[in-house]
């Protein structure tokens, strides 16, 4: 049977300083992004109205603004997707979202009135339309809070429960590493997050710690075998042994999700950045993420009977 990677013998955890170098190139700047430019929240999480336009022939994007804003949506936030034909118009001032609150006519019937009225009734056709109140939006976002942060506190209820504690501290941390890469990532990329997107983070908890948990259970396993065997080399020989799996796995998802990225369209693409992202970022933490901290830990809080590591590593 074809096998790649077999018996390798990298070793991972003496890159520890490049990968903490990495990590910090990635999230440092969007720290400081984040309260200037802050994340792109869709309509479901802040209240306000969203239609898609299809024209017959590309529209021209200022007239189109120049329409709304004499109508009053001045403010109304216009993008094309797709062709040239086809926008997105967001309206989401608190005026416009206060009227959907209370029963006034809609932002939507406003919008359509004066597309009409500038560029004629044949001109184009309304396709998904979305409108969602302030309440709606802010229940929401918090309920959108609340589900990341029990994902993470089953997290910590199975690891605690299938593994000792430096093995469940080391997971969690190589987690909520992977949870700050992927929303810095949506950051930079001005990914707009929608309940779709929200899943694909979930989604990336989840395949983060099954990938950090396949690495820990051969660790525990060759824990029992070679006692006296360096820690050190120990992890590094785990990660080996659970690299081809690692690999096939990570490929054949980037597979799925590459077709999504090219066919899947506007609506699906970015919960498929979002996964292909939280692939890629899994995988590089549960080698040099999980790994080194599992490795600091250990020499932090050695087990009893636990094999000291060499003085080469130990200086590492």
């Amino acid at each position: 049977m074809f096998r790649i990677l077999h018996n390798t013998s990298w070793d991972f955890l003496s890159r520890w300083k490049l990968a903490i170098l990495t990590v910090a190139l990635f999230v440092v700047p969007a720290t400081v992004l984040v309260p200037t430019v802050g994340f792109n929240y869709s309509i479901e999480f802040t209240g306000g109205t969203q239609m898609d336009v299809e024209f017959v022939e590309a529209p021209n994007i200022a007239e189109v603004r120049a329409a709304l804003a004499a109508s009053g949506h001045g403010d109304a936030e216009i993008f094309t997707f797709g062709s040239p034909r086809e926008i997105s118009i967001r309206a989401q001032e608190a005026e416009h979202v206060e009227q959907l609150a209370t029963g006034a006519e809609s932002v939507q019937q406003q919008i359509e009135a004066t597309l009409t009225t500038t560029f004629g009734k044949d001109a184009f056709t309304i396709g998904r339309t979305a409108a969602v109140g302030p309440r709606v939006g802010s229940d929401l976002r918090r309920q959108a809070t609340v589900a990341t942060l029990i994902a993470f506190a089953l997290t910590l209820v199975y690891l605690a429960w299938r593994f000792e504690w430096r093995f469940g501290a080391a997971a969690v941390i190589a987690t909520l590493h992977d949870l700050i890469a992927t929303l810095a990532f949506m950051l930079y990329m001005n990914i707009e997050i929608s309940v779709f997107v929200v899943g694909a983070v979930l989604t990336v908890i989840g395949y983060s710690m099954n990938d950090t948990v396949v690495v820990f259970d051969r660790v525990r396993e060759n824990l029992r075998s070679n006692r006296k065997q360096p820690f050190w080399d120990l992890l590094n020989r785990s990660v080996n042994e659970t690299l081809p799996r690692t690999i096939m796995t990570g490929s054949t998802t980037l597979t799925s999700l590459l077709a999504l990225l090219i066919f899947g369209g506007s609506v699906i693409r970015p919960f498929a950045w979002v996964l292909t992202f939280g692939i890629i970022v899994g995988t590089f933490s549960s080698v040099f993420v999980a790994s080194p901290v599992l490795y600091w830990i250990e020499k932090r809080y050695p087990r009893a009977n636990a094999a000291a590591p060499s003085r080469q590593h130990a200086r590492a």
